[in-house]
């Protein structure tokens, strides 16, 4: 069972409930302080002026909505800015993002009924996945159109995915015992606006790199003994003299996964005087990533547990700000994917070193049999270049 509560949410959460389908629970903290920040919300709606609460939005903040008006306000804007298209995001990612924006609404700051975020909750936990299109956020506005459709389906429009099969949102609560929300002053806008699509989305992608990234390790740790490399530049006294977390921690991690091999001790007198780069400079690049990993991380987690709508409610005032703004999360995700497709390139070069029968003394591109008859790896190596290649276009 993950419990949200607008503080304490970690990308091993979001992973749990997007792909192993955990349930969610609210903390039982959450239903008093959203209550005490919707009064606050609603003292203030007859006297003052609130921007898309009680006027028009973007362009149309000028006019002013009347007060019979304002819960229908929140419905046009769900069905208005479900205007994304292309092809829908996953199951899982979906789910990623649902969880991240009820997190979100748990602070109190965004003005909504403890209503809003139960039926995120019961839409997660009956498994009612909203029809998301992939494609429609700008980003510097909050992920509007992506968060609209799941608003769409929480009002009991749109289509969703439900016992694998597509349909519309309201077959779907109806067969699942769920009431379609019925969005009230605010609502519409706390549920569409905020960054929890790239950060729903940056936060499954990093915990999936969390555990590939230790697999990395193992196979450069495989690849530096299968190609007799030395295993002097995991020495300790290197991460002293240059002392970046990562580096440190991948070597340490190279020294206990090549403590014991038998490989390494038949070759500890050769003549070679240093490896290539793709061996020596495992600790330099990996731990780059890593460290790279760790401040994307940082971000993402406290995005994950933030208030990222506007405006924003506080004890006493109504104040309109730019935390929608999808900056810190898009940075640290572009980071990312310079990195990875750094790693990427070091993988496709060692595969090479391991194929190549000009860098090594194996059998050519490790085929077995008759010389010439069979091609081993030799498209592996092919396909792992390509892909490197791609890597570059989209990082």
């Amino acid at each position: 069972m993950t419990i949200i509560d607008g503080r304490n949410l970690r990308i091993d959460d979001v992973y749990r409930v997007a792909s192993l389908e955990e349930n969610v629970e609210i903390d039982a903290r959450v239903e008093e302080l959203l209550a005490e920040r919707r009064t606050s919300l609603i003292d203030q709606i007859s006297d003052q002026v609130i921007y898309g609460v009680n006027t028009g939005f973007g362009a149309l903040a000028d006019k002013k909505i009347s007060q019979s008006d304002i819960d229908t306000l929140q419905k046009n804007i769900i069905m208005s800015h479900s205007a994304g298209v292309g092809e829908p995001l996953a199951e899982d990612l979906v789910r990623s993002i649902m969880l991240v924006r009820a997190n979100s609404l748990c602070t109190g700051c965004s003005g909504c009924r403890i209503d809003v975020v139960k039926q995120l909750v019961d839409m997660l936990n009956k498994k009612i996945t909203p029809v998301v299109p992939s494609a429609g956020s700008v980003g510097a506005s909050g992920d509007l159109a992506p968060l609209s459709h799941i608003a769409l389906a929480a009002i009991g429009m749109g289509k969703v995915i439900f016992n694998g099969k597509r349909m519309p949102a309201i077959q779907a609560m109806n067969e699942a015992g769920v009431e379609p929300l019925v969005p009230k002053a605010k609502e519409g806008l706390s549920l569409i606006n905020g960054t929890a699509f790239m950060t729903g989305i940056g936060a499954f992608a990093l915990h999936v790199f969390s555990k590939l990234f230790e697999q990395a390790i193992l196979i450069a740790a495989m690849s530096t003994d299968a190609l007799l490399g030395s295993t002097s530049p995991f020495d300790e006294r290197l991460s002293q003299a240059r002392p970046h977390p990562g580096q440190a921690y991948v070597a340490r991690r190279m020294r206990e996964i090549l403590s014991n091999s038998e490989i390494r001790r038949s070759h500890l007198d050769c003549d070679r005087v240093q490896d290539p780069y793709t061996l020596r400079a495992i600790p330099q690049v990996y731990g780059a990533v890593h460290d790279t990993y760790l401040h994307a991380l940082n971000v993402i987690e406290t995005e994950m547990n933030s208030a990222t709508d506007n405006p924003l409610i506080f004890d006493k005032d109504v104040i309109s700000g730019g935390n929608f703004h999808g900056e810190p999360v898009a940075f640290v995700l572009d980071f990312m994917s310079i990195a990875l497709s750094d790693m990427c390139n070091m993988m496709e070069r060692r595969i090479d070193r391991l194929v190549n029968p000009a860098l090594n003394d194996f059998s050519p591109f490790l085929a077995a049999g008759k010389e010439g008859l069979n091609s081993g790896y030799m498209l592996w190596q092919y396909t792992a270049a390509a892909l490197a290649s791609e890597n570059k276009t989209l990082a």
